[in-house]
């Protein structure tokens, strides 16, 4: 498997800050998360693209249902050359963000090789701890060609003051790379946005939602910061 990786590592990239959400098993929120931490970002004056990597293009999905002008930009590129073809496509963005697809192929090699933090959502689930060994096993793959690449577990679809979502937090906590403090909660209005086009950051009523990605994003910057020291 390492061959994969020496194939397709052409080029290293300089950008220092690409998010890469990245987990071979599906339906897990890496698009709504993709999708809000754009939205965050951009609240904050930055200039965001975000990349649709996933076959499938959720994201460019939620962008074609959106009525009003996107604060960030979409493009889809699900194609096995990410980290070449990203340095240029990424001119005159402050942050990049890869919305990856599920799976255990060369294109999750190219999102890991073309981004410089990973973020790998997971549920408060058994199955998910059981499912993540692959999603551990590719980002220490990738570490062999980039020794600075940070990765971490975030917990999605948490349930408030439950035994499960308890458990599972200390059961990831003991994984190979660490859980982020922060943690996204199970709420209806990360679907209501994504049907019509939205982040919570458009809305005036998604406050306790905000505060939970703000948090994140913000744990993000922090983690990256480290890196880059």
């Amino acid at each position: 498997m390492i061959n994969d990786y020496e194939s397709l590592y052409l080029v290293r990239i300089a950008h220092p800050r690409v998010i890469g959400l990245l987990q071979q098993k599906g339906g897990v929120g890496k698009t709504t998360l993709s999708l809000n931490l754009a939205g965050y970002f951009a609240s904050q004056g930055e200039r965001v693209l975000l990349v649709d990597a996933d076959p499938q293009g959720s994201s460019l999905s939620w962008s074609a249902a959106r009525e009003d002008a996107c604060p960030f930009m979409v493009i889809g590129k699900a194609v096995p050359n990410i980290h070449k073809d990203l340095p240029e496509i990424a001119v005159g963005y402050d942050r990049v963000i890869i919305d990856g697809a599920p799976g255990v192929n060369g294109l999750i090699r190219s999102c890991l090789l073309a981004s410089d933090y990973v973020l790998v959502p997971v549920q408060p689930s058994p199955f998910d701890i059981w499912a993540c060994a692959d999603a551990i096993e590719q980002v220490y793959e990738a570490m062999t060609f980039k020794e600075n690449l940070k990765a971490t577990f975030v917990i999605n679809r948490k349930i408030t003051n439950t035994v499960i979502g308890k458990k599972v937090f200390k059961a990831f906590s003991e994984q190979e790379f660490p859980v982020m403090d922060s943690a996204i909660h199970q709420r209806v209005v990360y679907a209501e946005c994504a049907s019509i086009g939205k982040t919570v950051f458009d809305l005036t009523d998604a406050k306790s939602a905000q505060l939970e990605i703000a948090r994140l994003a913000k744990e993000i910057i922090q983690q990256q910061e480290r890196v880059a020291a």
